[in-house]
């Protein structure tokens, strides 16, 4: 346990090996666990470091207090992020989900409340979603001008169907913990009390079962969506045009001022554009039209 770090080694994270399980919370309440680089970065030493200790049967990731597994990220980060310097953040969301991919042992999100947008990717990202019966998923991108193409746009259909993932996302509809495991979205919702025992239960039983053959089947159930890794990189690009944008930028400072975002000025200034351009266009077809 030497090379194991300890929650005093993390500043947004707690991280704990209790009984062969790795246990890692995000542990930014007064944020709803909305995570920034340093979070992401704490996150991907944290879920590689189990590699370390081969005893270790499964990780479980969760969010502090009882009001938020995770809102997504944090909008005082990502208003800082352009094009130029996107790589930034969408290497490290990326590095997340590729890590927690590519262990060897299952990875579980135990969701209590609120798990939107990027939090919501990062339930996605994991082999097993448990929640409590106050937990709520959602997509939030629409609207506060974001893009969820960081695992939203490649799981969730294969979840629950094209049309749904289609409403989930166009129109930001959340779903209940109760609705959520209807759907197919996760696996089990439970009283907010027993969450944690139920989800030492799931540890209990992997715990139970053999770790080579998890190894095993973990890389073969992945290898269908691990295909999906150059969408992946193809929304990473599509995201890093979104960062800064006066839209994205509307979009977050809306939700901050805790006002409707004025989308439509955006679709207005559209429209003036290519009312131009099809005026011009018309202009000089009729000034080369032979006579």
């Amino acid at each position: 346990m030497s090379n194991m770090p300890t929650s005093e080694d993390f500043n947004d994270i707690l991280f704990e090996v209790k009984n062969n399980v790795a246990w890692i919370t995000i542990n930014r309440p007064k944020s709803r666990n909305a995570f920034r680089e340093h979070t992401l970065d704490e996150l991907i030493l944290a879920f590689k470091s189990t590699r370390n200790d081969p005893s270790i049967a499964c990780a479980v990731v969760t969010g502090a207090g009882d009001v938020s597994f995770s809102a997504g990220g944090d909008f005082g980060a990502m208003m800082k992020l352009n094009w130029a310097n996107a790589y930034h953040w969408n290497d490290r969301m990326l590095g997340t989900a590729m890590t927690i991919r590519g262990l060897p042992i299952p990875v579980i999100a135990m969701v209590n409340g609120w798990c939107m947008g990027g939090g919501h990717e990062l339930a996605l990202w994991c082999d097993m979603v448990i929640a409590s019966d106050n937990a709520m998923f959602g997509q939030s991108g629409a609207k506060v001008g974001a893009c969820p193409t960081v695992g939203a746009t490649q799981y969730i259909p294969r979840m629950i169907g094209e049309r749904l993932a289609r409403e989930m996302i166009f129109l930001a509809r959340t779903f209940t913990a109760e609705e959520a495991v209807n759907i197919g979205l996760i696996n089990k919702v439970v009283p907010q009390s027993d969450l944690r025992a139920e989800t030492e239960k799931w540890c209990e039983t992997i715990k139970s079962h053999s770790g080579q053959t998890i190894r095993m089947t973990k890389k073969s159930l992945n290898h269908e969506s691990d295909e999906l890794y150059a969408s992946w990189q193809h929304g990473m690009e599509l995201l890093a045009h979104v960062w800064g944008s006066p839209e994205a930028n509307e979009g977050m400072e809306a939700f901050l001022e805790k006002r409707k975002p004025n989308f439509m000025q955006f679709r207005m200034k559209n429209k003036e554009a290519v009312d131009q351009y099809l005026d011009d266009f018309n202009n000089n077809r009729n000034q080369t039209k032979p006579e």
